[in-house]
């Protein structure tokens, strides 16, 4: 029989201990802007939060550098041990980070055995370097084992993400972890706290329940993890990290989940959101958050309860996502650390609210205002989603996504490809600076997050139970815009974007089962560009070459999506 890259209790499995529960610290990189003070986070060395960063960023002429090994290993996050995919041995991966200017170069070794891998920089603009996105099929071909790939980008951005696999599933068997550019804020700090990563887990593989998630619909999953940690039944241990009474706090949460909405709060405070994705946004105040795959917030939290230890909970939300533990998905803040006790502290009744919805439109308004032009257009593109034949097949225009590992767009693109199959799903924009609109709607009861790769989105109109005509009102004065946003259940998501980004960009739903199945489609943006922005058409083929006499040597199957 062939192999398959869904098996992974073949591979040879290297021993690794996960991390034990641990003291957040403070994030610190390199030299900062001696601006940037807790009385004043606004100002960036020459910049500030004022800077227009689609416009205009600062070149610090610095290049952080970092090495991931993609390797198997057999550890136990919440205390059940099971084969786990991992960069550089620990789930999550270790922090990048950067300052807002720098470049930054990351190579990537696949050490596996029998699975290609590619690892895509979440919410990174790629600005003109689109061959650095990260995507199997879509940028490059994977990255064969025993081979390796260097990544290279400049963070034109600031605020929170994370990093993850684009290949197949592996991203939710481990490989994933968390990027912090560092920059201006639209509210001060005292301290910036490492990133909160939310998970959920389980104790097969995802590969291992992919065929139920085709044939029967999503599984349960057993459990969740705050920063690669959690305890379940009587193993496992949790993540914790303190507070100085007086003191405000600034970190990231990150949803990293493959099908897992989550309500997130610490018992007992509020705090301030002064980051959706990478957009700084106007401050608000909230006791919860709704966060949905691959999204983000940048929030500042005031130590300003009594002595004591706290919950910080991720609550999954049943009406969409079905979690066996979703009572005990917790960590720990404590006042005093040296405390070893488990919190009293009672959970914000907010969090038994079981809805999947995106934080509040209305909350979220960017800091720099935008403003969209030229609403409507005839040629709209529809979105739907079917089922089919006894199996999920999510449907965006009339196709569902299949793409060949081995024949990347940007490869088909280089080589001076102007036709695509239908199955790519590709859909062309040929002008430059052009405004393009999406609506997506579905008829089925389920919320899906959608994510484009390369750009922002500006959310015009979203409404559940409701569907899209001519009547609806689009919010075009400084609309939320993100890279993530929930299209809600049995209804409509209205995005628009500029074509200010010559490349292969993909769009697709964030559930990971969805994304195998083929809820994608990708745009290909002023093609005529592309070849005279790719970075280096040398490395695509050198890693094509190495991939293709891999896969014909051991025989390898595509068996998702592709990507």
């Amino acid at each position: 029989m062939m192999p398959s890259l869904y098996t992974l209790v073949s591979l040879a499995a290297a021993a690794a201990a996960m991390p034990a529960p641990q003291t957040a610290s403070s994030l610190s990189t390199g030299a900062v802007c001696a601006r940037n003070t807790a009385s004043d986070r606004s100002v960036w060395c020459d910049h500030s939060i004022d800077t227009n960063w689609y416009e205009e960023a600062p070149d610090t002429g610095v290049t952080v550098e970092y090495w991931l090994n993609i390797q198997n290993i057999t550890a136990a996050p919440d205390g059940v041990e099971r084969l786990v995919l991992a960069a550089n041995g620990t789930v999550p991966g270790p922090l990048i980070q950067a300052n807002w200017g720098d470049t930054v170069k990351i190579h990537v070794t696949n050490s596996m055995s029998t699975n290609g891998t590619g690892i895509h920089w979440h919410g990174i603009r790629q600005n003109y370097t689109n061959q650095e996105d990260g995507v199997p099929s879509i940028t490059q071909c994977p990255i064969a084992p025993g081979e390796s790939y260097t990544y290279e980008w400049k963070a034109t951005q600031y605020g929170t993400s994370w990093y993850h696999s684009h290949y197949s599933l592996q991203a939710w068997n481990g490989v994933f972890g968390p990027i912090v550019i560092h920059g201006p804020a639209t509210a001060n700090y005292d301290e910036e706290l490492e990133p909160i990563m939310l998970s959920d887990w389980t104790h097969q593989t995802c590969d291992e329940m992919y065929s139920y998630a085709q044939t029967v619909g999503p599984p349960e999953l057993q459990n969740g993890l705050i920063n690669g940690l959690n305890t379940f039944q009587d193993g496992g241990s949790r993540y914790e990290t303190s507070f100085e009474s007086g003191k405000s706090y600034r970190f990231g949460i990150v949803n990293t989940a493959i099908d897992t909405h989550f309500k997130f709060a610490i018992d007992g405070h509020t705090f301030k959101v002064i980051a959706m994705d990478f957009v700084p946004i106007v401050p608000y105040e909230t006791t919860y958050l709704d966060i949905t795959m691959g999204q983000r917030y940048d929030i500042v939290v005031e130590a300003n309860q009594a002595t004591a230890d706290y919950w910080m909970r991720a609550v999954p939300q049943s009406s969409c996502s079905s979690n066996a533990n979703s009572a005990d998905i917790r960590a720990i803040v404590r006042y005093n650390p040296s405390s070893t006790s488990d919190p009293s502290s009672t959970a914000d009744e907010n969090l038994a609210n079981d809805d999947c919805n995106d934080e509040s439109l209305s909350n979220l308004v960017p800091y720099l205002p935008q403003t969209v032009v030229d609403p409507r257009q005839d040629d709209d593109l529809g979105v739907s989603v079917s089922f089919a034949n006894s199996l999920f097949k999510w449907h965006i225009g009339l196709n569902s996504m299949l793409v060949e590992w081995a024949h990347p767009s940007l490869l088909q693109i280089s080589e001076g490809n102007t036709t695509f199959e239908a199955q790519e799903n590709v859909y062309t924009l040929e002008k430059a600076n052009e405004w393009v609109y999406f609506v997506i709607e579905t008829q089925l009861a389920v919320p899906h997050p959608i994510h484009l790769h390369g750009h922002d989105f500006f959310i015009l109109a979203a409404e559940e139970n409701a569907a899209f005509d001519d009547s609806v009102t689009l919010n075009l004065q400084n609309p939320p815009r993100r890279d993530v946003a929930s299209l809600p259940s049995a209804g409509y998501l209205v995005i628009a974007f500029l074509t200010d980004n010559p490349g292969a960009w993909l769009m697709h739903c964030h559930i990971g089962w969805h994304t195998s199945e083929g809820l994608a489609l990708q745009f290909v943006e002023r093609a005529s560009e592309i070849p005279g922005v790719m970075t280096s058409q040398t490395a695509l083929q050198d890693t094509c070459s190495a991939w293709n006499n891999w896969a014909e040597e051991v025989g390898i199957e595509e068996e998702d999506s592709g990507i």
